[in-house]
């Protein structure tokens, strides 16, 4: 089936372009999502208005992400969490946390623009990826750090005490 991508598909084609696909890839997942229409005649006559006015807004997009480059480049993120005494932490970083991240700090970027292959499970310094565009991507710095021993253990004896406090103040009640 020959179908012209709407949109950019991933390890398939750019906007504009008319690829051969299977059929119940381009019936069942490219056509009821828009990506793309079939390749008939009075369409491929259309492509040609569809590659210059996507040529516009290609031109467009990749500005505005190389200005967010700009603004995103000098970004460093920090994130505490607990870990063990290797640095290994016992949850991990993941690209939602690095978009609520940079939502804090005023960019509302989506979670599936950040190219992190995995989570983050140890402390230390990192530089992730983000795909604003498919010629355009921004390194932001992401620090991990390890919570403060003392601070685990204030939580831990804090947790304790009211684990201990709630019994007697029930007792009391009750008399």
């Amino acid at each position: 089936m020959e179908v012209i991508l709407k949109e950019d598909v991933d390890n398939l084609g750019h906007r504009g372009e008319v690829v051969k696909v299977a059929e119940g890839y381009g019936r069942n997942f490219l056509l009821p999502r828009k990506l793309a229409m079939q390749a008939t005649e009075a369409n491929k006559a259309v492509i040609v208005q569809m590659k210059a006015s996507a040529a516009r807004r290609s031109a467009t997009e990749k500005a505005v992400a190389e200005a967010l480059v700009a603004k995103l480049e000098p970004v460093v993120l920090s994130f505490t969490r607990k870990s063990g005494e290797a640095g290994h932490l016992f949850g991990s970083v993941t690209s939602a946390d690095v978009a609520a991240g940079l939502a804090s700090n005023g960019f509302e970027i989506d979670r599936r623009k950040i190219q992190l292959p995995e989570p983050l499970k140890t402390v230390g310094d990192f530089s992730v990826a983000i795909k604003l565009h498919r010629e355009v991507t921004a390194q932001v710095k992401v620090k991990v750090i390890a919570e403060a021993v003392e601070e685990v253990a204030a939580e831990a004896a804090e947790d304790a005490a009211d684990a201990i406090s709630e019994p007697v103040a029930e007792a009391a009640k009750a008399e």
